[in-house]
């Protein structure tokens, strides 16, 4: 996918709730996620605590939605895991950052980081289960 259409669809899950196709509808809402955790990092650097609060909320959309849109597909993970053990690497990646954040703030904003880190965790879960379920 091109840089250049993830960040045209950055901190746009509506745009993303558009595309017909539920695979690349999963595949775009994991890269915002992605774009989004970036935002949240850059957001801390700067002790910008709104923005961070923001981009967090859009990277725990953005996993539930990559989630939701996989289930929507009707594929079956077992027989087509590929774009499942995508996501799956995806928000262990995701809740691998969020960890990092969560240190590198003070104590008084890990809250937010906590929440959303709960919702990608639980999306992470449900993909794997999806993944190992037998018939």
């Amino acid at each position: 996918m091109s840089a250049l259409l993830i960040l045209c669809l950055a901190f746009d899950l509506s745009a993303i709730r558009q595309e017909p196709n539920a695979e690349k509808r999963s595949e775009l809402a994991i890269d915002n996620a992605m774009v989004a955790m970036n935002a949240a990092r850059d957001a801390s650097v700067a002790n910008d605590f709104a923005k961070m609060k923001d981009s967090l909320e859009e990277v725990g959309q953005s996993a539930e939605l990559c989630w939701q849109s996989l289930k929507d597909s009707g594929k079956n993970a077992r027989k087509s895991p590929g774009r499942f053990k995508r996501a799956e690497l995806k928000t262990r990646e995701l809740m691998r950052r969020l960890d990092g954040l969560e240190q590198a703030v003070d104590s008084s904003e890990r809250d937010v980081i906590i929440g959303v880190r709960e919702r990608v965790s639980k999306v992470h879960d449900d993909l794997i289960q999806e993944i190992m379920r037998k018939k």
